[in-house]
């Protein structure tokens, strides 16, 4: 067997979430506490008992993300009495998710991580005016047939294919105008569904520019080790181990496309049978299935789910 542990981005963000995993681990107790010290406030009294709105604020739903799955990244360790390197073969992250992968390999601490997603995301929400960008999620449409209907939808505009998710799953993102008339073409070309997202800036477009430039400026500040297992960035859907190409790609993924079907492919392709999605929610478990029915894949991010899973080893 072998494993991939796949770490969630926005979106799955809920209150509660990792709660009982720090009152059953100590050592995710104190993942909270590290993140907490790292920003300089109680962002984990917000995970466990604010209010969902405050939590969902980019700035706040990354940082929160990234700190339940190093938490459960660290209760499985404690669990099964292995370390990550023993456990998977590669690790990936669904957009923040790459900051969460990175961290739980040991390429980046986990208060660099927080510092760099707090920085991250007050650095998208700012790059475009609210009300000026969207996203939207077409679905039953491929990727070549999206990127065709972003790219007729765009004239004058930024309008392009953000997220590849699964087969019949693309989200695409830039100028609201734009955006709008993608859902009109993507309806003409046969999309099953076709939905504005509730987000509060285009994601992984071009328009995020003046954030990738920010966050070149945060990266060049922090130490950014070989990782301990390799990760598979969601840019180019391969597998990286260099420090400075991991720098470059967390650059270049703020307006690049999240490959995520790719990337689900490229570590089947590489020997994974089983993919484990670490931390807050089940959504990549979820497209996992939709993108290769021959994985297996199951979501540990409560105490149960990391017993059931250390019992399977």
């Amino acid at each position: 067997m072998v494993r991939a542990f796949v770490y969630p981005g926005q979106g799955s963000q809920a209150v509660g979430m990792g709660q009982e995993l720090a009152a059953a681990f100590p050592v995710a107790r104190a993942v909270f506490d590290e993140v907490d010290e790292a920003l300089g406030e109680d962002l984990s009294g917000l995970i466990f008992a604010g209010d969902i709105e405050t939590l969902t604020l980019t700035e706040n739903a990354q940082p929160a993300l990234m700190a339940v799955s190093l938490a459960a990244t660290r209760a499985i360790e404690q669990a099964t009495e292995r370390s990550l390197a023993d456990l998977a073969g590669y690790v990936a992250g669904h957009s923040l998710g790459e900051y969460s992968a990175l961290a739980a390999a040991g390429a980046l601490s986990v208060a660099d991580a927080a510092r760099l997603l707090r920085r991250r995301g007050r650095a998208m929400q700012k790059a475009v005016p609210v009300g000026q960008g969207a996203m939207a999620a077409l679905l039953g449409l491929d990727i070549d047939v999206a990127r065709t209907v972003a790219e007729a939808a765009s004239g004058d505009a930024v309008c392009v294919a953000a997220n590849d998710n699964a087969p019949g799953q693309v989200v695409v993102s830039g100028h609201k105008a734009a955006v709008e008339r993608a859902l009109a073409l993507a309806a003409e070309q046969g999309a099953r569904r076709c939905v504005l997202l509730p987000v509060s800036a285009p994601f992984h477009c071009p328009l995020m520019q003046p954030a990738a430039e920010e966050m070149a400026a945060a990266l060049a500040e922090v130490e950014v080790a070989r990782p301990r297992v390799p990760l598979v960035a969601n840019v180019t859907a391969t597998a990286v181990d260099d420090p400075q190409e991991i720098r470059r790609l967390l650059v270049a993924q703020v307006t690049g496309a999240v490959r995520w079907r790719e990337s689900v492919l490229f570590m089947a392709g590489a020997g994974v049978d089983t993919l484990v999605e670490v931390g807050a929610g089940k959504v990549l478990a979820g497209l996992a299935r939709r993108i290769d029915k021959a994985l297996a894949a199951s979501a540990v991010g409560t105490p149960a789910e990391v017993e059931a899973f250390a019992a399977t080893l």
